[in-house]
C-alpha cells in the first residue's frame, strides 16, 4: 500500500521590501510521504521568495516533467521554473529551454558546495538560469516550525529573509551562486 501526501494548512504572509510585494497567501501545501519537514519548508521559502499570483506549486516529487514550483502565464508559457535542492545538470538545461527563467534553491550544508563545484562549469552557460543557495546552519531550525496548520510571515530586506512563526524568528540570508545573464 502507497503511503499518502500529509497535507498543510499555510498562511503565508509576505512582505518583500525588496520587491514592493506585500500579499497574504493561503496555501495548502502536500509533503510527500520522502519529503522532509525541512524541504517543504524550503519550498515556502521559495514561494515567499518569488510570490506572485500566478506562482503555484505542482506535484514536485511525484513526476519527473514538472519543478517545485512554476509561474505560468495566462497564455500557457511557463515564465518561471523553481527547482529545490541539487538537480540533474541534463533537467536544468531542458528547463532553461521551456521556462523563461529558472531558478535553483540549493541546500544542505555538505552536499550543496560540492554538487556546485561539479556543476558550476556547465551551468554558467545557461543565460536564464539562476542559483541560490540557502546557508540553514546559520538560519536556525526551519522544521520545528512546522505544523498541520501553520502561519508564517516572511520579511524580504535587502536580500535577507525573517522567517516567524508562533513568536519564533529565524533569519536567512541566500547566497546568489549564479544570477540571469
Amino acid at each position: 500500500m502507497a503511503l499518502k501526501a500529509t497535507i498543510f494548512k499555510t498562511e503565508l504572509q509576505v512582505s518583500d521590501l525588496d520587491r514592493h510585494h506585500y500579499e497574504t497567501y493561503n496555501l495548502t501545501v502536500a509533503k510527500h510521504p520522502s519529503e522532509t519537514d525541512e524541504r517543504m519548508m524550503i519550498r515556502l521559502l521559495a514561494f515567499a521568495l518569488f510570490a506572485d499570483e500566478n506562482l503555484s506549486f505542482t506535484r514536485g516529487l511525484s513526476t519527473d516533467s514538472e519543478p517545485e514550483l512554476w509561474k505560468i502565464s495566462p497564455s500557457g508559457e511557463i515564465e518561471l521554473w523553481v527547482e529545490l535542492g541539487m538537480p540533474d545538470e541534463k533537467r536544468i538545461r531542458k528547463a532553461c529551454g521551456k521556462a523563461d527563467q529558472v531558478v535553483i534553491v540549493s541546500y544542505g550544508e555538505n552536499k550543496a558546495e560540492p554538487w556546485w563545484q561539479k556543476n558550476s562549469e556547465a551551468l554558467n552557460r545557461c543565460r536564464n538560469l539562476s542559483v541560490l543557495y540557502i546557508p540553514l546552519s546559520s538560519g536556525g531550525d526551519l522544521a520545528a516550525m512546522v505544523n498541520r496548520t501553520m502561519q508564517l510571515q516572511f520579511t524580504i530586506d535587502d536580500g535577507q529573509v525573517w522567517i516567524i512563526s508562533e513568536g519564533d524568528t529565524i533569519d536567512i540570508i541566500p547566497a546568489t551562486w549564479k544570477e540571469v545573464g
